[in-house]
């Protein structure tokens, strides 16, 4: 994986951890961070080394604090709209990885930071996260998916409200709507969660792991048919040696061991 100027990255056991680093600027995520996150992603779906990914945040203020202020302040109405389509072409692709990808938030997730969070198939907050989408103060409103993947994560009535208002909510408000899988004490905590949760993802079998991700982005697709693409990929499985080696190890009473193919 080629080197980046904004994210750091390491491999370990099967898990790669990328860091939003921009300290100094609260992680705000500029066009060359989600330029960065999209090459990463292109490539964590083609590496078989990697099995599932943890994204944070440099520091203990912030997971990402927003869009870069200088880039939007320059924007025009034709920039504006290639701004957003791209940022929500790398969320998309974060949510469409086969990988399971966790985010782990430490201080504010608000506005891009918001929006990259719930592009991640599970978040694990700490203690004193802070999420919300407060473009409405900057007479703006999100553009990289947060008015739609909110709005499915905690339904109409609460994510209208927040849009709106532009409130932020805490890591305890923010799991009681079902923002957040688990909320930690600290960061290393929080880290140490969604290794576990990875890591029990990672003892099975991996396209199984990626068919799931199609079946349940298909619930919010208004031009797919879940159900059908759920009995597509069940007879998908069927075909896979790990179907075989799944089923077989079941029978013999020991444990699968899975191969992706």
């Amino acid at each position: 994986m080629a080197e980046q100027k904004n994210i750091l990255f390491e491999t370990k056991d099967g898990i790669l951890y990328l860091t939003i680093s921009r300290e100094s600027k609260l992680n705000a995520l500029n066009f060359n961070t989600l330029e960065e996150l999209k090459n990463i992603f292109n490539e964590v779906n083609d590496n078989k080394s990697i099995r599932g990914v943890i994204i944070t945040g440099a520091g203990d203020k912030a997971f990402v604090a927003g869009a870069d202020i200088n880039e939007i302040s320059e924007l025009n109405e034709l920039n504006a709209r290639k701004f957003a389509e791209f940022g929500q072409e790398v969320f998309e692709i974060i949510e469409s990885c086969h990988k399971p990808v966790v985010a782990v938030v430490n201080g504010y997730a608000l506005g891009g930071g918001c929006e990259l969070a719930i592009a991640c198939h599970m978040r694990i907050a700490t203690t004193n996260a802070k999420f919300g989408q407060p473009e409405v103060n900057l007479g703006l409103i999100p553009g990289y998916g947060g008015t739609q993947r909110l709005t499915h994560l905690i339904g109409r009535t609460k994510a209208t409200e927040i849009l709106m208002t532009g409130d932020m909510l805490d890591a305890n408000e923010a799991k009681a709507l079902g923002l957040l899988n688990h909320v930690e004490a600290t960061k290393e905590e929080a880290i140490a969660k969604a290794e576990e949760i990875l890591k029990k993802i990672m003892s099975k079998a991996p396209l199984s792991i990626g068919m799931i991700v199609d079946c349940v982005n298909a619930v919010f697709a208004n031009d797919e048919n879940g159900y059908q693409i759920e009995a597509n990929s069940f007879a998908r499985c069927v075909k896979s040696e790990d179907y075989r080696e799944g089923t077989k190890a079941f029978l013999e009473k020991r444990k699968p061991n899975f191969k992706g193919e």
